[in-house]
C-alpha cells in the first residue's frame, strides 16, 4: 500500500477513535454541561444583565389554540429591576424559568380579563413565585371587579397542594403566610376610561377600558418608566381608548386575529361534520383586531414598534405569518413583529433605542 493511502487510514482510525471516544463519554460531557449551567442559572440574578429601562417579553404570545411557538397569554414588564406579569395563560411558569425571568422575582401579577386562556395559568405560577422565593406574604393580583372571585377558586383548589409543600419542605422553605395571592381589585370610575393604579416616582401604570363585549370589565395596561413608555392592548376589538393610550408610545403589544384564516378553520369544521366548532370560528371574530386594524391604529397614534400577540390562528410555520399579516406591513411605518414565545423589546432609560432580543434559552 502506497504511503497516501496508508496515511489516510491513519487519519481515518484516529477520527474514529476521537468520535467513538466522545461518544462513549457524552453522558459525562452533558453532565458537565448541565453543572455549568445550574451553577449559572442558580448563582446569577437574570435581571442584572438588562440596562436599566422598560423591558417587555412575550412568556406566551398564543391563544387558546395549541400553537408550538405560543403558549398561553403572558407578557412580562420589566421595569428597572421590578417584574411585573400581566395575564398568565398555561405554559406562563415555564416559559419564564427558560427566559432567565425567574417567578421568584415577580412583584405583582395584573389580569386584563377573566377569560380561562389568560389565567389558567395562575395556580401554578403563583405556587412557583411561593415556593421558589420563600415567600413570606402572598403575590398582589391586580385586576377588574372579579378577580377575589378568581383568587378565592385558585385557593381552594390548590389547598391540599399547599399543605402537602409545607409538610414536606417546612414553613422556613414555604412559609404558610406567603402561599396564594392577595386580590387587588380596582374600579374604573364611570364616566372614566382609565385608572391609574400604581404611582411611584419612576413607575406608572394605568389600566384602561377595553372592548371585548360581552367579557366585562376588561382592561388594557400602560406602563411609563424614565421616558419609556409600553402599551398591552389586552383582548379587544380596534379601541379608540386603546388609540389615545398609545400616542407616542416606545412599544405597541396588541393581539390580532386573522379573519381570512380563521375563516378557513371555519370551512374546514364545516367540512368534516363539526358545527359546535364552526360556530366558534365564526363568533371570535367579532371582539378581536386584525392585524390591518392594529398596523393602521399604531399609524395614527405615532407608535415607535408595534409587536403582535394573542395570535390567532396559531402558525405552526413561519412561512403563514405572511397570510397572517395580510397588508398590516403597508398600513404601518414602523417596525411590526408577530410575536413568539420568548420575544423581547428593550427601550433603555435615557435614550430612544429600541431592541429586539431572543430570551428563550431553548429555542423553539
Amino acid at each position: 500500500m502506497r504511503w497516501p493511502a496508508k496515511l489516510a487510514l491513519i487519519v481515518l482510525a484516529l477520527i474514529l477513535a476521537i468520535g467513538g471516544g466522545l461518544w462513549l463519554a457524552r453522558g459525562q460531557v452533558a453532565l458537565a454541561l448541565m453543572d455549568r449551567v445550574m451553577a449559572r442559572n442558580m448563582a446569577a440574578d437574570p435581571l442584572a444583565d438588562l440596562p436599566d429601562g422598560l423591558h417587555v417579553a412575550l412568556c406566551g404570545a398564543g391563544s387558546p389554540m395549541p400553537d408550538v411557538h405560543r403558549s398561553g397569554p403572558c407578557t412580562a414588564v420589566i421595569a428597572g429591576q421590578r417584574m411585573f406579569i400581566v395575564d398568565v395563560g398555561s405554559g406562563s411558569s415555564r416559559n419564564l424559568t427558560l427566559m432567565q425571568l425567574p417567578p421568584a422575582q415577580i412583584e405583582a401579577i395584573l389580569l386584563t380579563h377573566f377569560h380561562s386562556d389568560h389565567m389558567d395559568g395562575l395556580g401554578e405560577l403563583l405556587m412557583q413565585r411561593w415556593a421558589s422565593s420563600s415567600a413570606t406574604s402572598p403575590t398582589p393580583v391586580y385586576g377588574p371587579p372579579g378577580v377575589d372571585t378568581v383568587l378565592a377558586g385558585f385557593a381552594q383548589a390548590y389547598s391540599l397542594d399547599r399543605d402537602y409543600r409545607i409538610a414536606h419542605h417546612g414553613a422556613d422553605v414555604t412559609p404558610p403566610a406567603g402561599y396564594g395571592g392577595t386580590a387587588r381589585p380596582f374600579t374604573i370610575p364611570e364616566g372614566q376610561v382609565s385608572l391609574v393604579i400604581l404611582d411611584d416616582p419612576d413607575l406608572k401604570i394605568t389600566a384602561f377600558r377595553v372592548d371585548h363585549d360581552p367579557v366585562e370589565p376588561s382592561v388594557g395596561y400602560r406602563f411609563d418608566y424614565k421616558g419609556r413608555s409600553a402599551v398591552l392592548s389586552g383582548d379587544t376589538t380596534p379601541s379608540p381608548v386603546v388609540e389615545d393610550q398609545s400616542k407616542g408610545v416606545d412599544l405597541l403589544v396588541h393581539e390580532a386575529l386573522s379573519i381570512d384564516l380563521v375563516m378557513r378553520q371555519r370551512a374546514a369544521a364545516e367540512a368534516a361534520g363539526r358545527p359546535n366548532f364552526a360556530q366558534i370560528f365564526t363568533d371570535i371574530t367579532d371582539y378581536h383586531t386584525t392585524p390591518e386594524q392594529a398596523a393602521q391604529l399604531a399609524e395614527r397614534a405615532g407608535v415607535k414598534f408595534l409587536l403582535l400577540n394573542h395570535i390567532v390562528p396559531p402558525l405552526p410555520i413561519r412561512a403563514l405569518e405572511g397570510p397572517f399579516l395580510g397588508d398590516a406591513r403597508s398600513q404601518f411605518s414602523g417596525p411590526l413583529k408577530v410575536g413568539r414565545d420568548g420575544d423581547m423589546i428593550s427601550l433603555p432609560a435615557g435614550t430612544d433605542e429600541v431592541r429586539q432580543v431572543r430570551r428563550m434559552s431553548a429555542q423553539r
